[in-house]
């Protein structure tokens, strides 16, 4: 946590307390092995930041889209706060590399898992709100997930596919799909990946998208297009 102007560089703000912004990026399996080191670790800035992350995006899409009903409004933040678009962001900014972690869990992939950049991003919208305050912290959150925002409703569209497709396939009586990868190209921050989805054995659809997630998802909606027009 030596270079700290680089991460603030990177995000844009600049903390008048550092120490917010390294407790921002302190794993709890750190604390668990090296007790009385450092007094605590992110998990209440988590808390603080899940809080302010949901209630700026859920004005932000007040603000967008007037005629957007409750439950629609809810579809959507919910497809930009879960953990998986939470983690996308996270890798975007490089926050995996500056995490504080235990030897453990580092040697475990504990800087790609998807929970732990999900929670470190929480996190440090949860020191800018206590760094710089609520105006800032919203400013924050609505700049870095400004492309997810952009095309949320396609977000929205792919979160249920998945589940839609099972939902038809269970009122069909017909077995639950399968997912496999059947391309991946480009390099780790450019990486896409093609799925197809296979319903008993055939394959229904086929779908690509920057992480497999959300080629899967692209793959459910292909078969539910292809279900529709079958009629």
């Amino acid at each position: 946590m030596s270079d700290l102007q680089s991460i603030e560089d990177g995000l844009g703000v600049d903390f008048k307390n550092k120490e917010l912004l390294k407790l921002a990026f302190v794993h709890s399996s750190y604390i668990n092995e090296n007790p009385g080191v450092l007094p605590e670790s992110n998990e209440r800035l988590e808390y603080l930041g899940d809080a302010i992350l949901g209630l700026a995006v859920a004005h932000e899409l007040y603000r967008r889209y007037p005629t957007k009903q409750e439950g629609d409004l809810t579809n959507l933040r919910s497809a930009l706060v879960r953990g998986d678009t939470l983690a996308e962001v996270a890798q975007s900014l490089h926050l995996g590399e500056y995490l504080v972690m235990g030897v453990g869990e580092d040697a475990g992939g504990g800087r790609e898992r998807r929970s732990n950049l999900a929670a470190v991003f929480e996190a440090l919208v949860g020191a800018v709100l206590e760094d710089r305050g609520y105006e800032a912290a919203e400013a924050f959150v609505l700049k870095v997930l400004a492309r997810q925002l952009d095309s949320v409703e396609e977000l929205g569209r792919g979160k249920n596919a998945k589940s839609a497709l099972q939902e038809l396939l269970q009122g069909r009586g017909m077995s639950p799909p399968t997912y496999q990868v059947v391309d991946m190209t480009g390099k780790d921050h450019t990486r896409t990946f093609t799925s197809e989805v296979l319903i008993n054995g055939k394959v229904m659809g086929k779908g690509a998208g920057r992480r497999k997630a959300l080629s899967e998802q692209e793959a459910a909606a292909d078969a539910l297009r292809a279900f529709e027009d079958e009629g």
